[in-house]
């Protein structure tokens, strides 16, 4: 795997995919309208007011339904982009060193996590700008600020999850021998697994269905729909986590046994010179 980082690609395909996953994201009511239609009248006109206020390039012909080719594009852009960030993902010198190329997919996420991270920033401080220099603040700052961090959060687990960067407790854990650590590592992966079984299980008709269905929206002034996406989001991540919890199950199962303190060792010294650029 490389280990180098920080090329235009790494910087333009994350934020691409954002591009295209926000467009996606916001114009979601198209796809609903065009492909799963309600059959509720009241609920069929409450969408489709929703959509028509929201749509971003109403001036368009729709291709079919409500997709115009922005939409269709966008959309086609994700797998794509999706695709092509994990080829191009390459490991900054700080990250976990022993990828496989199934963790790709996880590491690239975490890319469009930290870009979303910059984007947010940009839009806090152009807020502040706003407010308290030519004192003109917007309508809808503060809600993406919050929808977007929402994004985030939720991202950053899967990235922490294989980074296993999440918190462990290691005191019974480095005296045990290495097969009782597997067992343990076992019995951890486990039971991340019953509880996404079992949240995804006992939610998703809940989610799917009342929020984002229907599209359930924050209900301010901006009024984006926080709950009819956030909601969904909460239940993918999750499962994706459990997947990337039993990968590094597989990943971890012969690796030797590593002793825990808080003592750096040579080799994390190493990497944090590196990670400031001395030699």
């Amino acid at each position: 795997m490389q280990k180098t980082s920080g090329s235009l690609i790494e910087w333009l395909v994350p934020l691409a995919f954002i591009l295209c996953a926000g467009w996606v994201i916001w114009h979601i009511p198209a796809y609903i309208l065009t492909w799963f239609p309600h059959e509720n009248e009241s609920m069929l006109g409450q969408v489709t007011a929703i959509f028509d206020r929201n749509d971003v390039s109403p001036n368009l012909t729709p291709l079919f339904g409500k997709i115009d080719i922005i939409d269709l594009v966008a959309l086609i852009g994700i797998p794509v982009l999706f695709a092509l960030g994990c080829k191009t993902v390459r490991r900054a010198n700080m990250e976990f060193e022993h990828w496989r190329a199934v963790d790709r997919g996880a590491v690239f996420i975490g890319r469009v996590t930290m870009m979303m991270i910059i984007l947010m920033t940009s839009v806090m401080l152009y807020e502040v700008f706003l407010r308290y220099v030519v004192e003109r603040p917007t309508l809808w700052a503060n809600e993406l600020s919050l929808w977007m961090a929402g994004f985030i959060f939720l991202m950053a687990g899967l990235y922490a999850m294989q980074q296993r960067s999440h918190i462990r407790i290691f005191l019974l854990y480095d005296v045990c021998p290495r097969w009782v650590q597997r067992l343990f590592d076992c019995i951890s992966t486990g039971l991340i697994v019953i509880f996404a079984f079992f949240l995804v299980y006992g939610s998703y008709q809940q989610v799917f269905e009342n929020k984002l269905y229907k599209w359930e929206t924050f209900g301010t002034a901006f009024d984006p729909p926080i709950p009819a996406t956030l909601q969904p989001m909460i239940l993918i991540v999750i499962t994706l986590v459990a997947l990337q919890a039993i990968l590094n199950l597989i990943s971890d199962w012969n690796a030797e046994p590593e002793i825990h303190d808080d003592t750096p060792d040579e080799d994390e010294i190493e990497a944090l010179k590196r990670a400031v650029g001395q030699d």
